[in-house]
């Protein structure tokens, strides 16, 4: 599957004033770099909607949903109404109207879409966020309003859906998108984009697994994909800047019943948007 090359380099690009201030805090004050860092890290940005999510923001019912386990609420939309029902979940500094193209033909195929704003993302309040608030906001979501026929995620969305099938989440059906892997992976890249010497990245896992009490780790990609028995489709471009493509190939490994879909040039969020894509997506749910 392939499209006229585009420029897949959709990596947001960090401000020189950050890049100067971490820099600063690296050389004169390491141990204040360690908390920038991780308050960046735990930050996401938000974005304005573009002019092509507002049609599912005008006509989706939305509504409040407290999560009492993180003690933080979250905006959730219910798009078109049917028995049948599917989850999106969005990546990292993205929204529950993101995955709109792909909503809208789940609608088209007789589905009810049921998306959210992750804690601190789009509608909903506070400014920062991890991916174990999303693995709440998935769980709470589907005791509530759940089952769901299937589940899509996005990014940090496709990692949080594998991650919550270990703490009993369950779908007929499961597609991840562009999602990462490895935690440590992440964060090392992550320290790499702000221009900081390596040995960082070790020391901000080891702050973020002291504050959290746990292996960063045990919330990869692969851990959970190893609990997960159903039919799951993961997609991933083989440009994507912001997610490498052999996260693709080890989630593929650790998956019981998993299809690959590789596509080109399309890049980290593009994707999200492409007729091929949205096809195979129809096609394999069924």
């Amino acid at each position: 599957m392939s499209k006229k090359p585009v420029n897949a380099a959709e990596s947001i690009k960090i401000p020189k004033l950050i890049l100067l201030t971490s820099k600063f805090l690296e050389t004169f004050f390491p141990f204040l770099a360690i908390r920038f860092a991780a308050k960046l890290f735990t930050t996401p940005i938000k974005h304005k909607a573009p002019k092509r999510e507002l049609q599912m923001d005008l006509n989706s019912k939305q509504l409040k949903l407290f999560i009492s386990s993180i003690n933080k609420t979250i905006h959730l939309y219910f798009y078109g109404s049917s028995s049948r029902k599917v989850l999106l979940v969005h990546g990292w500094s993205g929204r529950g109207t993101q995955l709109v193209k792909i909503a809208d033909a789940l609608l088209e195929n007789g589905f009810e879409v049921i998306s959210f704003d992750a804690p601190a993302h789009g509608k909903s309040s506070g400014n920062s966020s991890i991916m174990t608030e999303f693995i709440a906001s998935i769980l709470e979501i589907d005791s509530k309003y759940g089952p769901f026929d299937f589940a899509i995620g996005h990014s940090l969305g496709g990692m949080a859906l594998l991650n919550s099938m270990k703490q009993g989440f369950k779908t007929k059906k499961l597609v991840t998108i562009g999602a990462g892997d490895l935690i440590q992976d992440i964060i090392y890249d992550f320290i790499s984009k702000l221009n900081m010497k390596p040995h960082f990245g070790t020391q901000l896992k080891n702050y973020f697994e002291k504050k959290y009490n746990t292996k960063m780790n045990e919330y990869s990609a692969h851990k959970g994909a190893e609990f997960c028995d159903i039919p799951t489709l993961v997609i991933h471009d083989k440009q994507d800047n912001d997610v490498p493509v052999k996260c693709a190939h080890q989630l593929i490994k650790h998956l019981k019943k998993g299809t690959i879909l590789l596509t080109q040039n399309l890049g980290h969020r593009k994707i999200l948007g492409d007729k091929q894509v949205i096809h195979s997506i129809i096609k394999f749910l069924g």
